[in-house]
């Protein structure tokens, strides 16, 4: 709380001032109050319109309360808004251990947009965008995250040789200071690691979910429909609603029926 205020009053002191009104955004949605920071970048949209931070922002954050075709919308405008001009590292609101920023705003566009498409089952739309996306990841944390998504779509559209081929690229070696869990879903896919070595321990939080999706289609690959579903379901009572492995498997659910 003391952050969003220290943001609050950055903002009140810099009213015309784009990022102060980004940060503000982003420490309402790190509180939890995701449509106060929709409220805020809608606000804010109004006094900048060409704003493709503020589009990129305002479509993640429909992404995590399931207004998924807005969200699209959003990063689509994002997207156009940002084509030309160079693009630029994103500081973290919540830092990684190293506290490198690892990710730029034109990557934060793709990856949200490739999600909120692979969300609606738009799998060759989704490709389209990891491709983009693709285009700027310059690190390895990035990437993970990015080809994660990119077997998973592939799969999707039925094109597994190609996902697998993509794996030959993914080694324990990597520079992983951030999105282990998307490294290791990696090398679970690959065969270098085994179910145990990610359920094992694997304690509560925001990124669990992630884990427990990747592992649920880890097992619908492998031909598990009912151990899949399981995992699926254990995703859902954990309640961790925000997370994308959570609004993953609810849209998984979904498609199959099984979900409200």
């Amino acid at each position: 709380m003391a952050d969003l205020r220290s943001a609050q009053k950055v903002l009140w002191q810099n009213r015309d001032n784009e990022i102060a009104l980004i940060w503000v955004a982003r420490r309402h949605g790190y509180l939890g109050d995701y449509n106060a920071a929709i409220s805020v970048l809608t606000d804010g949209l109004r006094q900048f319109p060409d704003s493709a931070r503020l589009y990129r922002h305002r479509g993640h954050r429909f992404i995590t309360v399931r207004d998924l075709q807005q969200a699209e919308s959003d990063l689509v405008r994002a997207a156009a808004l940002a084509d030309g001009h160079p693009d630029q590292i994103e500081p973290d609101g919540m830092p990684n251990k190293q506290n490198i920023p690892r990710s730029t705003t034109n990557s934060n566009i793709f990856y949200h947009l490739a999600l909120a498409r692979y969300l609606q089952s738009e799998y060759a739309e989704a490709l389209e965008a990891i491709e983009q996306c693709l285009k700027f990841c310059t690190n390895d944390d990035m990437s993970v995250a990015t080809l994660y998504w990119t077997f998973l779509t592939l799969v999707r559209l039925d094109r597994a040789d190609e996902a697998r081929a993509l794996l030959d690229g993914i080694s324990p070696e990597m520079d992983i200071i951030e999105n282990d869990g998307y490294h290791r879903l990696l090398l679970l896919f690959k065969g270098e690691l085994e179910e145990s070595d990610l359920l094992g321990g694997l304690e509560e939080g925001i990124a669990t979910p992630t884990v427990l999706y990747g592992v649920s289609q880890y097992r619908a690959l492998r031909g598990d429909a009912e151990g899949s579903r399981e995992i699926l379901d254990r995703i859902i009572e954990g309640g961790a609603w925000p997370a994308f492995g959570y609004i993953a498997a609810e849209a998984d659910l979904v498609r199959m029926g099984e979900g409200g």
